[in-house]
């Protein structure tokens, strides 16, 4: 039987351990990753931290910001985990 739908593939799994995400799935996490890292390192050129620090650090919570968005927007559903769930067949191994 052919599926006409599919389960929602989240871009950022949950930790198994504590709240937030793990390291991506997909690529378009792995893009998004990138990406910030990318323009946090170009932040570093136009703004060094040792000249204009508050602009830096500025640019560097926006940055954070926009990711912890796209983490929510596009990742697992956080919550607090501790290890393994009921559900999990690995955690009863």
């Amino acid at each position: 039987m052919a599926r006409y739908w599919s389960p929602a593939k989240y871009w950022f799994p949950a930790k198994r351990y504590g709240w937030g995400w793990g390291p991506p799935a997909t690529w378009q996490g792995w893009a998004v990753l990138a990406a910030f890292v990318g323009l946090l390192v170009a932040g570093t050129l136009v703004l060094p931290p040792n000249r204009a620090l508050p602009i830096f650090l500025g640019y560097a919570a926006l940055l954070t910001v926009a990711l912890v968005a796209v983490c929510w927007l596009k990742g697992e559903p956080p919550r607090w985990r501790w290890g393994g769930d009921k559900d999990d067949k690995r955690a009863q191994q």
